[in-house]
C-alpha cells in the first residue's frame, strides 16, 4: 500500500506522517487489495480536517473527519475508513450464493 500525505495550510511533520502511517496500517491488515492512499491534512482557523481517498481494485473510497485536534481528526478518519473498507469487503463476498446452494442440496 502506497501512502501519500500532503498538507494544506499545515506543514506535515515526520511525527504527523508517522501517526497517519500507524493509524492507516490496520486498513492494510483488514483488506490487502488497497492500491494507494492519498491523505490530505488541512487547517482552517480552529478546525483541523483530515481526509483520505483509498484506491482499491475497481473502486475509490473517500472519508473525511473534522476535529479541534489534528491527531483526533486522524483517529476519527481511520475509524471511518476502517468501517468503509469492511463494508466494501463484505460487498465483494457474495453470501447469497452459498445459502442458495445449501437449500438446493
Amino acid at each position: 500500500m502506497q501512502l501519500n500525505v500532503t498538507g494544506h495550510h499545515v506543514e506535515v511533520t515526520p511525527s504527523l506522517r508517522g501517526y497517519v502511517e500507524k493509524k492507516l496500517e490496520r486498513i492494510g491488515r483488514h483488506f490487502e487489495q488497497v492500491i494507494d492512499v492519498h491523505c490530505v491534512l488541512t487547517v482552517e482557523k480552529l478546525r483541523q480536517k483530515a481526509e483520505a481517498t483509498l484506491h482499491v481494485s475497481g473502486n475509490s473510497i473517500h472519508a473525511d473527519a473534522t476535529e479541534e485536534n489534528m491527531y483526533a481528526a486522524i483517529d476519527l478518519l481511520a475509524d471511518k475508513l476502517d468501517r468503509c473498507i469492511k463494508k466494501h469487503k463484505e460487498k465483494l463476498t457474495d453470501h447469497h450464493a452459498v445459502e442458495g446452494r445449501a437449500l438446493r442440496a
